[in-house]
């Protein structure tokens, strides 16, 4: 009886199975020698130049032929390990070789086509890296809302990334404009240009906010004033526009030295996705810089007549004020002062203190208003009643359903002493503070204004007397909630009570005093909008003493 045939052993080729074409994977047999004993049809399409029958080392790839005689230069009985695969290209593809040797010195080559894996992990790896890079973009653009910052930032992360040199120009609306230059391993610098955009068409269009055309910018017509300093020769010119927010926010220019071309075909397509969300970024960035310039522009030219005034000196009369809005981040509030020093028509300096009902920036405008509107009706309105009732006027017709509180403070002079007229709108009483620490509350009282259609108030006359002062307030100090409980009013005895300790001090320290105590009240809680207002009668020189000039 004949025993079955032995199973073909598709390494080594022994028995009489079925042929090498059936494994499904292409296989290569070299033999102890180096020769090439068997390659199925899945080998030899991989590798069309191997010829079984002739020397590895002819036909083979230079990377297989290294890696066998490699392999087969060590003892045998060494297991192989994931240090023996080896790939390598092949006609544009690529090809993965993992060896099994044999017991008689021959190796077989489990070979694979790794192309697409290795396309797969580079696409992977590229996109990790790119992820990566727009990240720390990402986090150097927000970490600063200034332009020359911005530009900066993306003048080096280019110059890192994507170029041997980097020139960055931010729109304008003249002819100089902000550049910033970046090389390799520098670090930024700033500059200001005055550029010919007639002679660079193409950079002219960019900044504008169009894209560059093919051509793009011969290196040879860029001015040298727009390569960086230390950039060596330029080989080539990549024009990048930044897109803004509504309009260009500048434009890129990446340069190249003559060995390196910065828009060369290797990988064209995943770099022009990488540059245009640079681009995406950085104008982003640039143009949220720009506008916040703008906008702390405007708002600073605007609420430039909001802001207290410095109190000015006036003759004979010690002045000083006090102001505090009810956050902390914030410059204006409702409450105000102004001093208006007097004239030929009106010749008693003035000084005014309120309160809008309110806060924030919409309290602070009807501040601006009230006092744009006083200072036009106190020349043809000195007496308090009539300036109060045609202001009262004037925020009924415009003002809606905000009112005000006003305290007016004339003040004339009476040899040493000074002679105060004293008028409430609605507003806290002022305090007068004697020089023994008496503290009297002056008796005027008055309507709100911008509610009734015609304002109420009492006049009351005060006789400051060498050292005597006067306070003006708002409700921001009595109302000013804090304590060992954080929620009680400060109150006007306590605020008494401080006025009677400062007798005898000048008219800033007594400032100073009232708001200190406030403060430490407040301790880190909220309270409203505080102004206040201290004039003061000059103190008699002592005797033996110069009065002070």
């Amino acid at each position: 009886m004949t025993s079955p045939a032995a199973p073909a052993d598709p390494a080594h080729g022994t028995g009489d199975g079925p042929p090498w074409d059936a494994v499904p994977c292409p296989l290569l047999l070299v033999g102890a020698e180096g020769t090439v004993l068997r390659a199925n049809g899945g080998a030899l399409a991989l590798l069309p130049a191997v010829v079984p029958g002739r020397p590895l080392r002819a036909t083979a790839p230079d990377w297989l032929i290294s890696a066998h005689r490699h392999l087969t230069g060590r003892p045998r009985g060494v297991t192989p390990g994931d240090g023996d695969i080896v790939c390598g290209p092949v006609g544009g593809r690529t090809v993965r070789a993992t060896p099994t040797p044999g017991p008689d010195g021959g190796v077989t080559w489990w070979l694979a086509d790794d192309s697409d894996d290795r396309h797969l992990a580079d696409a992977l790896r590229h996109e990790r890296d790119r992820t990566a890079f727009l990240t720390e973009l990402s986090n150097r653009l927000l970490a600063s809302l200034n332009l020359d910052r911005c530009m900066e930032a993306t003048a080096w992360l280019a110059a890192t990334h994507m170029a041997d040199g980097v020139t960055v120009i931010a729109s304008t609306t003249d002819r100089t404009h902000h550049v910033t230059h970046c090389v390799r391993g520098g670090e930024p610098e700033r500059r200001a240009l005055s550029l010919d955009l007639d002679a660079l068409p193409e950079l002219g269009l960019a900044l504008s906010g169009h894209p560059p055309s093919a051509r793009g910018i011969d290196p040879a017509a860029l001015p040298a004033r727009l390569l960086p300093p230390g950039m060596g020769p330029v080989g080539s010119v990549r024009l990048t526009p930044l897109p803004g927010h509504g309009r260009s926010a500048g434009v890129m220019l990446l340069l190249g030295g003559p060995d390196r071309d910065v828009h060369g075909e290797q990988e064209r397509e995943r770099d022009d996705v990488t540059l245009r969300l640079f681009a995406a970024r950085a104008g982003a960035a640039m143009s949220a810089a720009r506008l916040y310039a703008e906008q702390a522009a405007i708002t600073a030219t605007l609420t430039r007549d909001l802001l207290p005034p410095h109190a000015p000196r006036l003759e004979g009369v010690e002045l000083a004020t006090g102001y505090r809005p009810s956050g902390d981040t914030e410059r204006i509030g409702g409450d105000f002062y102004d001093v208006h020093p007097g004239s030929a028509d009106v010749p008693e300096p003035l000084v005014v203190l309120g309160d809008v009902s309110g806060k924030g920036l919409d309290a602070a405008v009807l501040t601006g208003k009230i006092r744009t509107t006083l200072h036009a009706l106190i020349p043809v309105a000195p007496d308090h009643r009539r300036l109060l009732d045609l202001l009262n006027g004037a925020l009924l017709d415009t003002t809606g359903d905000r009112f005000a509180t006003l305290v007016l403070a004339s003040v004339g002079h009476d040899g040493p002493a000074l002679r105060l007229r004293l008028t409430s709108a609605g507003h806290p009483p002022p305090l007068v503070l004697r020089t023994d620490g008496t503290v009297e509350t002056v008796a005027t009282s008055g309507t709100l204004l911008g509610v009734l259609p015609h304002a109420e108030a009492r006049t009351a006359a005060v006789r400051l007397a060498p050292g005597d002062a006067c306070l003006l307030h708002t409700d921001g100090i009595t109302e000013a909630r804090g304590g060992p409980t954080a929620d009680e009013f400060f109150g006007e005895e306590r605020l008494r009570a401080v006025l009677a300790e400062c007798a005898g001090l000048p008219a800033e320290a007594v400032a100073e005093r009232v708001q200190m105590v406030v403060a430490q009240w407040l301790g880190s809680g909220r309270h409203d909008d505080i102004a206040l207002a201290v004039l003061r009668a000059p103190a008699a020189p002592r005797p033996g003493r110069a009065a002070p000039p």
